[in-house]
């Protein structure tokens, strides 16, 4: 037996030997093997992919006169469908007709919106035509805002059209046709020409609008219209862009500059005639606001100003500054409701500003040579945030709002931007890329994320800066005297004058001698725990809180239908629903687990309902027992407890006594 098991074991061993050659020799007669081995050896010598080369860049503008001018003709008329009918005749430069090829581009970076926003996805029908003959083009697979056009030597002009397919309601875009109200801006209904400085094209623009209606602009007219057309004179393609239209069937214009000086007009249209019922004070007050800003700028850089406002909560919201106009929309009653419409009456304040804060003195940055070359917001905490704080200033020396709503407002601004938890890790100078990084989308998270706080952080800055000023000076100058030397140069003229850091600087130091390149770099371009409020402190005033509601975000709550809890719960929530807008990062009600779209749909055993959610904040003060919320999130339905007793708390500004009132004076008419 032990010599037969022996044997088979020297036997097994030797057949699984004779088994691996026999399978060796196998392999290599097989042709299945074979071609296996052989395309394992082609992968490993196959080679990685490179990257298909990019097509040839669009030619760079060049500073030169585009011969001929375009005619651009649009038609505003169909306000069922809330389409803009467009056609153009442009010509073809000998340039392109040698080339074989003309690139049109349709309008990418819009001016005072910071971002790559040009509405594109509205751009339908497109059609080119050289006489009878229909023109092939095609869209650049680099850069989708350009088209490529085949020209012949012998086509000296094309005939272009297509039609702004613009949104029918808020959820496809800003709403731009109304049944009452048509607002025209015109990098939305044009194309033109690549391979010149946009300044250097010549445009002679019409828009024909519903019948019987009036329009305002910064355009100037072309002779008579001829039934419902507007013809204007020719001007730059730059100006075209810079001189939109309000025009609707309820209408009304008056002028706002002192007779004789140069014609300042507020164009008002509106939802309904009674809309546009104003009082002479009320009136007086915006004319109060053209002699504030004169006395504060000392020039003017506009052969005429027209402040286009719109009266509606039809139309979509917009606030844009031009060098000779402005889009302002306030909510309807923002006349008939004068007593409570002052949260946005500093709108028109802050864009008239532009015309010298951002137009005609412009970061070098944010000038470019054409609407599709790349801007970069380096200095819009200049550009944003001091007409931010010019913004305000005005509208309280000229009554848009009373010194005690501008204090409300400085202290409620003051007390959000002290609270952002963003602070920890991003400075200011990081939000001047956010309209590029976000393209003002919504965000869940926006005080930790933080946001283009440029604007009212910027704000903060400049107050700290014009109170350091009066503290140098002995109180004898201000930012007002930065005002007129920085943005007072060349009183007349409309020509972009543009600057950098070390102008602002410069000029800070011709005010008054200070290190204030430091000054603004720790404040702009470092991390910051607390926001600068020393403007406060030296203006005579800190920032504290109350269970007494600020006037200013009670009133700005009530018009956005929301409750405001953001500096005690940590939350702002609809009143009529109960969905949560804003839930502060590291708050109270961030700790106990909510979100923004949950919705509270009870309140400490009850329904949700506004009075009872202030009720719960006042008990849990004075008790031990946390507030309890039962919230939906999504399809869930859970149970949330609130550990907070500090009650309700509102920011408010109070007078520091045996100090100089220097925020009283600021606030104060010239």
């Amino acid at each position: 037996m032990t010599t037969r098991l022996l044997r088979a074991g020297t036997f097994l061993a030797t057949c699984a030997l004779c088994s691996q050659i026999s399978l060796a020799r196998a392999a290599s007669t097989d042709p299945q093997s074979q071609t296996k081995d052989q395309s394992q050896s082609k992968d490993q010598a196959q080679a990685q992919p490179e990257a298909a080369p990019l097509p040839t860049p669009l030619p760079q503008a060049k500073d030169v006169a585009f011969p001929g001018t375009i005619g651009l003709s649009v038609d505003a008329t169909d306000l069922a469908h809330h389409v803009m009918t467009v056609s153009e005749t442009v010509p073809v430069p000998e340039a392109a007709r040698a080339a074989g090829e003309l690139i049109l581009l349709y309008p990418k970076w819009i001016p005072g919106g910071h971002a790559p926003e040009g509405t594109i996805t509205q751009l339908g029908g497109l059609v080119v035509r050289s006489g009878d003959k229909i023109l092939p083009w095609q869209r650049d697979t680099v850069d989708v805002f350009a088209f490529h056009i085949p020209v012949t030597k012998d086509q000296k002009q094309l005939d272009v059209s297509f039609k702004l397919l613009s949104p029918v309601s808020d959820e496809e875009g800003r709403v731009v046709m109304t049944p009452h109200i048509v607002n025209v801006q015109w990098n939305e209904v044009s194309l033109y020409p690549a391979g010149y400085y946009s300044r250097d094209i010549q445009v002679q623009p019409d828009v024909t609008l519903p019948h019987g209606w009036q329009a305002g602009t910064a355009l100037r007219p072309r002779g008579k219209a001829t039934g419902d057309t507007l013809h204007f004179q020719t001007v730059s393609y730059n100006t075209l862009v810079d001189s939109p239209i309000f025009a609707g069937a309820y209408f009304r214009k008056v002028a706002l500059n002192a007779p004789g000086g140069v014609p300042v007009t507020l164009n008002m249209v509106a939802d309904k005639p009674g809309d546009l019922a104003y009082t002479d004070a009320e009136l007086q007050i915006h004319r109060n606001l053209v002699r504030q800003a004169l006395l504060t700028f000392g020039s003017q850089h506009y052969a005429h100003y027209d402040f286009l406002m719109a009266l509606t909560d039809e139309l979509g919201r917009i606030g844009l500054e031009h060098h000779q106009s402005s889009e302002d929309s306030v909510t309807e009653d923002y006349f008939t409701d004068w007593a409570h419409s002052f949260p946005q009456r500093d709108l028109l304040a802050h864009e008239y500003t532009h015309s010298w804060n951002g137009k005609y003195r412009r970061p070098a940055d944010l000038y470019g040579a054409t609407f599709n070359a790349p801007q970069r917001g380096s200095l819009l905490w200049v550009y944003e945030g001091q007409t931010e704080f010019w913004g305000n200033i005005l509208a309280a020396r000229s009554g848009l709002v009373s010194k005690d709503q501008g204090f409300d407002s400085l202290a409620l601004m003051a007390a959000t931007y002290d609270a952002q938890s963003g602070r920890s890790w991003r400075p200011v100078a990081d939000t001047t890329n956010d309209p590029i990084i976000a393209q003002r989308a919504p965000l869940s998270w926006r005080d930790f994320q933080r946001s283009e706080d440029y604007y009212v952080e910027g704000e903060l800055i400049w107050l700290d800066a014009d109170m350091m000023i009066r503290k140098l000076s002995k109180d004898t100058k201000s930012l007002d005297d930065f005002a007129k030397a920085f943005f007072g140069t060349h009183d007349g003229s409309i020509i972009v004058s543009t600057y950098g850091f070390d102008d602002v600087v410069l000029t800070l130091n011709k005010v008054v001698p200070y290190d204030w390149a430091t000054f603004l770099r720790d404040r702009i371009s470092r991390v910051q725990k607390r926001a600068p409020l020393g403007g406060l402190e030296a203006g005579g005033y800190r920032l504290v809180f109350t269970d007494r509601e600020n006037a200013f975000e009670a009133q700005r709550a009530k018009i956005r239908h929301q409750l405001d809890f953001r500096f005690s719960l940590g939350l702002a929530v609809k009143e009529k629903t109960g969905a949560l807008t804003t839930v502060a990062w590291d708050s109270p009600a961030f700790e106990a687990g909510l979100a923004i779209h949950d919705v509270i749909v009870g309140v400490n055993g009850s329904d949700f309902s506004k009075e009872r959610m202030i009720d719960a904040v006042k008990e849990a003060k004075t008790g031990q027992t946390p507030i309890t919320l039962i919230v939906r999130s999504g399809t869930h339905l859970h149970t949330v407890t609130i550990p907070y007793h500090d009650g309700l708390r509102y920011p408010h500004l109070e007078r520091i006594g045996n100090t100089p009132d220097r925020l009283t004076t600021l606030f104060s008419p010239r």
